[in-house]
Order: C-alpha cells, then structure tokens, then sequence
C-alpha cells in the first residue's frame, strides 16, 4: 500500500531471503529466551507458533484479520502469568487476555482505515472494510467488553482502587478517542491509533500502584 510502499522490503531495498535470514535470526532469539523459562511456559510459549505463522495470511482469507493479531499478540498475558509462577490463573489470566483482544480490535480497526482503499484495490480484507460507517459502534463494544474484563481479573486476583481507577481512565481515554474517531483521515486514524499507548501506561500504572 501506499503508505507502506518505502519500507526496506517493500522497496526492494533488502530481498526475500535476506528477511527470511532475519527472521530465523528473530525467532532463534526468541527461542534462547523461551528455553530459559519453566516447562509449562516453554509448552505454552510453543503453542502460540500456530497463530504466529497464520496471522499473515489471513487478510487474504477473512475480514476479520485483527481478532487473530489479538489473538496473537495477547499470549504475553498468559505466557508472562506462567512464567512468574509456572503455571496459569485462568481465572485471572483469560479475562487479561479476553481484554487484549478486544483492545487489539479496537486499535488495529482504527489502523486498517489508514489503507482501506488499497486494500479494496489489491483485494486484502479488514475489520476496517467489514465494519465501514458503524466502526464506532462496532469498537464501542469491543471497548465495553475490554473493560468488562479488565474488571473481572482484578476482582479474581484481589486488585484494589487504583487499579480500577485507571481502568475507568482507560474507559474514558477510549470514549474521546472513538468519539473523535474521523474514519476517512488517515492522518487523524494514525493519531487514534498511536494514542493507545496512553491506555498501555495508565493500565501498567494501575497495576503497579494497586499491588503497591
């Protein structure tokens, strides 16, 4: 697309063998890190390879490519449990992962806006071309639900006020966010998008401070 079109692969600056040197290189990293873990978070670091390999192929395959990058890129809230305390809460852990799964929809919609009209051109799908007008509705629930959940693990690992008040700042930082939302400005859904990592910093706060 468009705005991707100066990235070095893209441009041709590096070529398709030199990336796949670089992710070997990537995923043997990762590897080193995953086998210095206990036994249950090497298993449950193992699972996650699935969604890793798919998740690049499924803009071609569904609208609905940014529920498996949620899927994908929350593991941490199960695999991070696991590795402090060799296995997981579930009743802590789904709930954190149920919510970075609707966070993820929320923000990674907002990005796909960026390049809906490459998209229809080169025949990709999205949430972004799925939902069209009733975006805001449609991330009005995903961040009802996200909030629903970060309700439900504190309450299931005992967290206390600070920690639910930086989930209704969270609620409300996503409120101005969507309601601003301008879904045919580029320019104004990368603002959105890169806004979100307001809600990384205040939730990370809240669950320092309410252990504290």
């Amino acid at each position: 697309v468009a705005r991707t079109a100066s990235r070095p692969l893209a441009a041709g600056e590096i070529s398709t063998f030199q990336s796949f040197v670089f992710l070997g290189g990537q995923l043997s990293l990762a590897l080193c890190v995953l086998l210095c873990l206990n036994h249950y978070s090497i298993v449950l670091g193992a699972a996650s390879l699935s969604l890793v390999i798919t998740y690049p192929l499924m803009k071609r395959i569904t609208y609905w490519p940014q529920l498996v990058l949620g899927l994908t890129f929350n593991w941490g809230a199960l695999l991070g449990w696991s590795a402090i305390k060799g296995s997981c809460e579930w009743s802590v852990c789904l709930p954190l992962y149920f919510a970075g799964v609707m966070w993820t929809l929320v923000y990674d919609t907002i990005y796909a806006h960026q390049d809906k009209r490459d998209d229809v051109l080169i025949g990709v799908k999205s949430t972004a071309l799925h939902f069209k007008e009733d975006t805001k509705q449609w991330l009005s629930g995903f961040s009802l639900a996200m909030l629903l959940s970060l309700c439900v693990a504190g309450v299931n690992c005992s967290q206390t006020f600070p920690y639910y008040s930086s989930v209704a700042a969270i609620g409300a930082h996503l409120a101005r966010q969507i309601y601003t939302l301008d879904i045919d400005k580029p320019e104004d859904c990368w603002k959105k998008f890169a806004s979100n990592r307001t809600v990384g910093v205040l939730l990370f706060t809240g669950i320092v401070l309410g252990n504290l």
